[in-house]
């Protein structure tokens, strides 16, 4: 079926096809579960603006992110091929799999869900290219997302060929993302639960914490201290690593016991209705010897002074030259990382990072209602020593404020 009528769709690429669905309906066909229709129209209305701004005629979206933002589609199936048309004057139409039909059905406000047929050798780009017809899209300008981990090399090379000649494809990564960023209230209320669970995992671990526990315990410890409150799978691991793991900063298979002298990695992202806040600490355990101090006072200041200069009209590379001026002055320029943070929002797998990431020259000006996950994270190698101090906060019209309850001035011990 097209936008204004039907038209024949071949066996062999049609198998299954859900064109239009009725309207959702209350009783018959949900509405999308976490945001209003408001919301959503307000969303779709700047994109439409900014899809006319650039002379584009519709988006084609391949983040899930993005097609969660617009719509409420929530799915973990984008690690197959989809893909979402948003048309310059509001038009949606989802192309999936069978396995996501009834999902897009559940989760979503979008009523043409098209799907394409599971077999050897399919090519779904060719029902993207039939689905772009329906809405007369020959010869038309269409933005596109190129950053999406579900668009891989191959996939790219499948549409690209695809449409080769169709339309004229731009690169529209960061048309979404750059209103993503800004939340709405509704938005922000889901960071603070997340801030919330963040904070109930680290407290939790922090009572397991001793001498002989086994990392796994832990892992559990925080995972189900943020299911137990109402929270979803997160976008990326968590990180749990004592020893000489701790200065690793990210996960890795394998679990070890924590030791009776010894340092433990803890880093997680708590995800509430997918919207995400990190916490990060380096807890001691046994002596805490003069080094791990004079790092932790670093690190504190470091993040006390990145949090500062985090205010409306400053760069976000104003943070992060903020941060390498402190920890350079300090004596660890060759233990600091070149980057101390991003934007976090709702976000997937693989990864809770999302740009703008806080590194030097990035040029996104801050504005009130951002959500940073700042980080500081030191890592002498020769010494076998870490130490890292990290917490999600807002911008607020008149600076930073954390969204952490938990004490980051003093040093986390067992």
């Amino acid at each position: 079926m097209s936008a204004g009528g039907s038209t024949k769709i071949s066996p062999l690429r049609a198998q299954e096809f859900c064109a239009r669905r009725p309207a959702p309906q209350k009783g018959k066909y949900p509405m999308p579960m976490h945001f209003t229709q408001e919301e959503f129209a307000a969303r779709q209305d700047k994109v439409k603006a900014a899809l006319a701004d650039r002379g584009l005629d519709g988006l084609l979206i391949f983040k899930q992110e993005t097609m969660y933002y617009l719509t409420g589609y929530d799915t973990t199936g984008y690690s197959q091929f989809q893909a979402l048309y948003f048309g310059v004057d509001g038009s949606l139409a989802l192309l999936t799999r069978s396995a996501d039909q009834r999902q897009a059905m559940h989760t979503s406000l979008i009523e043409d869900i098209r799907i394409w047929v599971d077999r050897d050798g399919a090519t779904p780009a060719e029902d993207l290219k039939d689905l772009l017809q329906s809405y007369n899209c020959s010869g038309k300008q269409l933005g596109i997302e190129l950053d999406a981990p579900c668009l891989t090399g191959a996939r790219w090379d499948m549409v690209r060929c695809a449409l080769d000649g169709f339309c004229i494809l731009h690169d529209a990564s960061g048309l979404v993302q750059a209103f993503r960023i800004v939340k709405s209230a509704a938005e922000l209320a889901y960071v603070t639960k997340a801030a919330e669970l963040a904070d109930k995992a680290m407290t939790d671990v922090h009572a397991q914490l001793r001498a002989g526990v086994d990392e796994g315990h832990l892992f559990a410890t925080a995972h189900n201290a943020i299911f137990e409150g109402g929270g979803d799978y997160p976008a990326g691991r968590f990180i749990i690593g004592s020893g000489k793991g701790a200065l690793l900063v990210r996960n890795f298979t394998g679990r070890e016991t924590v030791g009776t002298q010894d340092q433990v990695q803890l880093e997680f992202g708590a995800s509430y209705r997918h919207y995400h806040a990190c916490i990060m600490r380096t807890a001691l355990i046994g002596t805490v010897s003069p080094e791990h101090q004079r790092m932790q006072d670093a690190a504190l200041e470091a993040l006390i002074a990145c949090q500062e200069i985090c205010k409306p009209g400053n760069l976000v590379g104003d943070v992060f030259d903020m941060h390498a001026k402190i920890l350079d002055s300090a004596g660890y320029r060759s233990h600091r990382l070149n980057a101390c943070g991003y934007s976090l929002s709702a976000n997937y797998p693989p990864s809770w990072m999302e740009q703008p990431m806080i590194c030097t020259g990035e040029p996104t000006t801050i504005q009130p209602n951002m959500v940073f996950f700042m980080h500081m994270i030191l890592t002498d190698t020769e010494r076998g020593l870490a130490l890292s101090l990290g917490e999600t906060g807002r911008v607020m019209p008149d600076g930073f404020r954390r969204l952490s309850r938990l004490n980051c001035a003093e040093l986390l011990t067992a």
